[in-house]
């Protein structure tokens, strides 16, 4: 990733953004376009790295996460109040005029305001291949992915009522589906019917191994022996949010694990923002650059405002 250089003197911004992937980049391009000075800190580790290919984004249907993030790269470089680096934030602290942020090289910023587009991490199940095949035909959003796999022998990993309504979900792209409780069946006996009802098949055994080539899912070998042959799975695995600078600062999250903010993007901290994953389960590149672009232009009125006070 080609970063612009900075002088060892610019340490100094209106705003910080940590995380430069689709929100901290549209955010970086909403304010370069406002003429804020901003810095944007990325550590190149994207949540969607493995993911082949991008959908639902207007002009970009089918594309690469990379090629859709080094062309946001060579637009934002057009504006030269925002500056990147390649760097990854491991302080932040709240000052009585901003924030200052030191990052691993240890070098120190200061900034008025602070964004958080740092994106969340998904915990994946211990289940041999499984993060090999996560985003390659181990997939959690039938919106992102499903119209690749319509009509496809399909596995839905999960159990009770968040299987039971997944089932629902995923049965519009495909009839050929196996739900896999990976043990005891914690289904109700109405929702067992209901899916039999729908020929959608119902497996107790516990998985012992993703079976796959290079990530693509090959079979779903169980502890007794049995094998299923399908050619996508799908799992909504838990996740940590993928930075803990947002909890050190005291931001508050919600029930669900997300950081609280409001229609605005501003975190529970006063001058502190956040956009992206990290706020919000409809994760899409999409959604993710209008949540960016929200956010810089909320944080641009807010400087503003500050300065008629």
């Amino acid at each position: 990733m080609k970063m612009k250089v900075m002088n060892s003197f610019e340490t100094d911004f209106e705003v910080i953004i940590i995380g430069g992937s689709y929100a901290g980049l549209s955010a970086a391009t909403s304010l370069g376009r406002a003429l804020r000075k901003v810095l944007v800190i990325d550590s190149g580790r994207p949540c969607n790295q493995q993911t082949p290919h991008s959908h639902n984004f207007l002009t970009r249907d089918g594309e690469t996460p990379a090629a859709i993030t080094q062309i946001a790269l060579e637009q934002l470089m057009m504006y030269d109040t925002v500056k990147l680096i390649a760097d990854t934030a491991i302080e932040a602290i709240a000052k009585e005029d901003g924030f200052r942020i030191q990052t691993l090289s240890g070098k120190k910023y200061i900034a008025k305001k602070l964004l958080f587009a740092t994106g969340i991490k998904d915990v994946m199940p211990d289940i041999s291949g499984f993060a090999e095949c996560w985003g390659i035909s181990v997939i959690h959003c039938p919106y992102c992915h499903g119209y690749e796999v319509r009509q496809q022998p399909t596995g839905i990993l999960g159990n009770g009522d968040v299987g039971y309504e997944y089932v629902k979900l995923i049965n519009n792209w495909t009839k050929d589906l196996t739900l896999f409780t990976n043990g005891v069946s914690t289904l109700s006996v109405e929702q067992v019917k209901n899916l039999q009802s729908r020929n959608v098949n119902i497996e107790e055994n516990r998985i012992r191994e993703i079976v796959h080539e290079n990530g693509q899912l090959k079979g779903i070998s169980l502890e007794n022996d049995e094998i299923y042959l399908i050619n996508a799975l799908y799992h909504r695995p838990a996740f940590v949010q993928h930075s803990d600078l947002p909890v050190k600062l005291g931001c508050e999250l919600t029930d669900a694990g997300y950081i609280n903010v409001d229609g605005f993007g501003r975190a529970s901290i006063p001058g502190v923002y956040a956009a992206g994953d990290n706020t919000t389960p409809m994760r899409a590149v999409s959604m993710s650059v209008a949540l960016g672009t929200a956010a810089g232009a909320f944080i641009n009125k807010d400087l503003i405002d500050n300065s008629y006070i």
